[in-house]
């Protein structure tokens, strides 16, 4: 009998933004000037003040075991910013920490959903959600929105998918790839639907202090008792405070489910890792100036690009309201050609742009936005006019 290896695994499709760094790094070092606009982090250093209390915490013998499910002054700091940015109030014992916030979030799927139980994915989404459902058994159920409705889908299209097989509906806002922010009324309209036919909801709030132009991040277990009930949300320090290389993620909910994580996390992994633990600790108690200071910039740098792209024909947005993102619609480009070759999707349009404008995005596809592209500012002003100008006269050269 032949050697043969998982069905699950064969299945998986592998991250395409961690592909297309992989292929910008191999370009970059044979000497080719790319610029990325792909980035899924900031490009800032995680604060110094973060760095010196993990190498304390490193001097001081920090280095052994935790409590699989953290610290305790890590989770009673992450309570309190609960309580003080969202109003939540948790226990440690609602806290679960874990290596990265997408450790804790297949955890909160493995928790929860049995083999063949469906998910309701509101589409475009992070392509990870999908292939994590697969991976403990379920069904991934999309609900597509689009940029006229500001890429948060309709009520009635997601009860509308609502069967006895469903267990979770998955929400992000901010939102990976839209920049979405969900309002009070949608977040109000998936809580009613939870608790009308009595689904978990899992929300991913990593993008959570990077909101501009006035709008607001509200977490949608903030709205009732039976939501917070029923609600996981996720997080971590990846993004605000720079700290995507140390690998810090979360869970708050019911103390059933993080106890369920909890017996899981021990046999997959044991304790995150416990230096990155206490520079959390420092993260989230000490000094707020920079994350301030990064969401400014990301800020100007939102406007910047929404203004560069005013200057590229035939392509379309929504402005977005959160996290470091542009989807930018392309479709005027797809079924045309460059140099002969027809640009049959928006996988093909990225790579020809790659290749000859030397700029790097993100195929919208994966993200379950065919003929898009998402365009990240987490990147310098200077490159940020620099990609988009190339990537103008790509389109150009296309559309003429």
């Amino acid at each position: 009998m032949p050697l043969t290896l998982s069905k699950i695994c064969t299945g998986i499709m592998p991250s395409a933004t961690l592909r297309l760094n992989a292929i910008v790094a191999e370009l970059r070092a044979q000497g080719q000037d790319i610029i990325s606009l792909a980035a899924g982090e900031p490009d800032f250093d995680t604060p110094a003040n973060i760095v010196s209390a993990a190498n304390k915490a490193m001097a001081e013998g920090g280095t052994h075991y935790t409590a699989v499910s953290g610290l305790p002054q890590l989770r009673q700091a992450i309570c309190d910013c609960l309580f003080e940015e969202k109003g939540l109030v948790y226990q440690k014992a609602n806290i679960i920490v874990g290596t990265g916030a997408k450790q804790v979030l297949y955890e909160a799927l493995r928790a929860i959903v049995n083999q063949g139980d469906e998910v309701i994915l509101p589409a475009p989404c992070w392509l990870s959600y999908a292939e994590m459902v697969g991976m403990v058994g379920g069904k991934a159920v999309l609900v597509a929105a689009d940029d006229m409705n500001n890429y948060v889908p309709k009520m009635h299209d997601i009860a509308k998918k609502v069967t006895p097989r469903t267990k979770v509906i998955l929400i992000n806002s901010p939102n990976n790839p839209t920049g979405a922010v969900w309002n009070m009324e949608a977040l109000r309209g998936i809580a009613e639907i939870a608790q009308d036919k009595d689904i978990w909801i899992i929300s991913d709030e990593i993008y959570e202090k990077m909101v501009y132009g006035g709008a607001r991040h509200i977490s949608i277990a903030s709205l009732s008792p039976d939501a917070k009930e029923r609600t996981i949300v996720v997080s971590g320090l990846s993004k605000a405070y720079a700290m995507t290389g140390w690998r810090l993620g979360y869970a708050a909910g019911p103390a059933s489910v993080i106890k369920e994580m909890d017996a899981y996390q021990s046999h997959a992994t044991g304790n995150a890792n416990s230096i990155a633990q206490f520079a959390g600790v420092e993260a989230l108690k000490g000094p707020q100036d920079s994350v301030h200071a990064m969401v400014r910039a990301f800020e100007r740098r939102r406007a910047l690009m929404l203004d560069c792209i005013k200057k590229v024909p035939g392509v379309t947005y929504r402005a977005p309201q959160g996290a470091f993102y542009v989807l930018l619609n392309v479709s005027a480009c797809i079924g045309k050609r460059y140099l002969n070759t027809l640009i049959s999707d928006d996988t093909v349009f990225s790579e020809l742009l790659l290749q000859h404008a030397r700029v790097s995005v993100v195929p919208g596809a994966p993200f379950f936005a065919p003929s898009h592209v998402r365009l990240s500012y987490a990147v310098s002003e200077e490159k940020i006019v620099e990609g988009i100008r190339r990537m103008a006269q790509f389109v150009q050269e296309i559309i003429d």
